[in-house]
């Protein structure tokens, strides 16, 4: 939350940046309006260190770039048409943009660009009150004509207009509220959530690509599970990836289990929590954050209600990894991802089969096989996904994967356990049994590497000799 005190001080040290300074003494020399807007004044107002240099001016793009030419190492006008031109200053990146008035036609995001000439008017026409601020330069002057500081104060996310307006004009920005409550930690207006829960349809006309970004940059954030509950209490999630809410199970007075949507937000909480722990400098991983947000999604069409008060959800692994599958890939999500997502679901209950009896080289040898690039990815997965309350158990499935985890770094000392493959291959069982390429070699290559996953490593002639009795026995 903000501390006036400290966020004033940010707001004089990003005014006096040297970067800030080359650019504002440009254009107050040419007698032009210049302001640092946006993010870097509400990132400097919540007392955070900002990297960003966005700036709105009333200078046209044409005298902009004129304007930057003499203080920046290189330009670029790739943004001309939208009124933004890039340069570097002082090494850092810089974005100016003409004062905005744009207007839309309520069918498709694309705005009839309009250069505007008041920085008040630009301001209005952002989505959300605490990202309509900014701090003119030189003069260090705050124009916030929305309210975005007592909204900082009171920790609100709230539109600088009517959110009907807002969100009719660019539907996307409805998905920019999750976004943003869980990046700052913000509670949403009543009024903005009952506006996207009336126009929560339109989102339809905002393309999957689009959808998928907004999806990703909330997941990338510390807590997207406040911005997830968001998309499901308005509805908007419906839209996009109705898999999730539908982990709402019901439940009645004789068949009683856990509630799979909680339960899986609890999952990606604490699968961030232990990423963060395991890899505290790495970017937020966000196959895993998926995975963790879908291991489930296969539960609702393969739940069964049983005589006496049950209820199972068989193959819900092998559902949920093809759904996940089709899902990613509707929302335009590129291979690799949707195959290592639906893959860590797909695996994501392997090791409670292995935690329920005696654990074999073999078994372990199988996993890591399985698990191949994810093994990583596995284990925080299938640790996170313990959320009993009952301490005993939870301390008996983490004790198991303590021990799973040390087996693994056994085996990789005494064998190449992270590239298990057959002791032969191709060529020498063509050689050792005198077959052409076909199906009787690829037959032979897999009764070796059973082999080979089942004992270990067993030595090359040893290998060939029992290559030799399975031929002989299969006749």
């Amino acid at each position: 939350m903000l501390n006036m005190a400290e966020g004033l001080a940010r707001l004089e040290e990003l005014a006096a940046h040297p970067v800030v300074s080359a650019v504002a003494r440009a254009f107050a020399d040419a007698g032009r309006d210049l302001a640092i807007v946006g993010g870097p004044v509400r990132d400097a107002l919540l007392g955070r260190i900002t990297h960003d240099f966005d700036f709105t001016t009333d200078a046209r793009p044409d005298e902009i770039l004129a304007l930057v030419k003499p203080i920046s190492s290189v330009q670029w006008d790739v943004g001309r048409a939208f009124g933004t031109i890039g340069a570097r200053v002082k090494g850092e990146q810089v974005e100016i943009t003409t004062f905005r008035a744009d207007s839309y036609d309520g069918v498709t995001r694309k705005p009839t660009v309009e250069f505007g000439d008041t920085l008040e008017a630009d301001l209005s026409r952002r989505d959300f009150t605490v990202n309509a601020m900014a701090l003119r330069v030189p003069a260090r002057t705050l124009v916030d004509p929305t309210g975005g500081v007592e909204d900082l104060l009171a920790g609100r996310l709230r539109t600088p207009i009517d959110p009907a307006v807002s969100f009719g004009d660019d539907p996307l920005r409805m998905l920019r509220v999750a976004r943003f409550s869980s990046q700052l930690d913000f509670a949403v207006d009543p009024a903005t959530l009952d506006a996207i829960a009336e126009l929560r349809a339109s989102l339809a006309i905002v393309s999957p690509e689009r959808v998928q970004a907004e999806l990703v940059r909330l997941l990338q954030t510390d807590d997207p599970v406040r911005g997830i509950r968001v998309l499901v209490e308005t509805g908007l999630i419906e839209e996009f990836l109705p898999e999730v809410p539908a982990l709402r199970l019901e439940v009645d007075e004789h068949h009683h289990h856990k509630d799979v949507y909680e339960h899986s937000l609890t999952v990606l909480s604490q699968a961030i929590a232990l990423e963060k722990k395991r890899h505290p400098d790495a970017a937020p991983d966000v196959p895993l954050r998926l995975a963790a947000l879908l291991h489930d999604i296969g539960k609702p069409a393969t739940r069964r209600l049983e005589t006496g008060g049950g209820v199972t959800f068989h193959h819900h692994d092998i559902k949920g990894a093809r759904m996940a599958r089709k899902r990613l890939q509707a929302l335009r999500f590129d291979a690799a991802t949707t195959t290592v997502v639906s893959r860590l679901v797909e695996l994501h209950l392997r090791f409670f089969g292995y935690a329920e009896g005696a654990w074999t080289d073999a078994a372990v040898r199988r996993y890591v096989r399985d698990a191949g690039d994810e093994l990583e990815r596995l284990h925080i997965l299938t640790r996170a996904d313990v959320t009993t309350r009952n301490k005993r158990k939870a301390q008996r499935l983490a004790s198991a994967y303590d021990d799973i985890e040390a087996r693994i770094a056994s085996l990789r000392e005494q064998e190449q356990i992270d590239a298990i493959r057959p002791e032969l291959d191709g060529n020498r069982i063509q050689e050792v049994l005198g077959l052409r390429p076909g199906r009787e070699v690829g037959e032979a290559y897999r009764f070796l590497l059973d082999l080979r996953l089942d004992e270990g490593v067993l030595g090359e002639d040893e290998a060939e000799r029992r290559l030799r009795e399975w031929w002989a026995a299969r006749g």
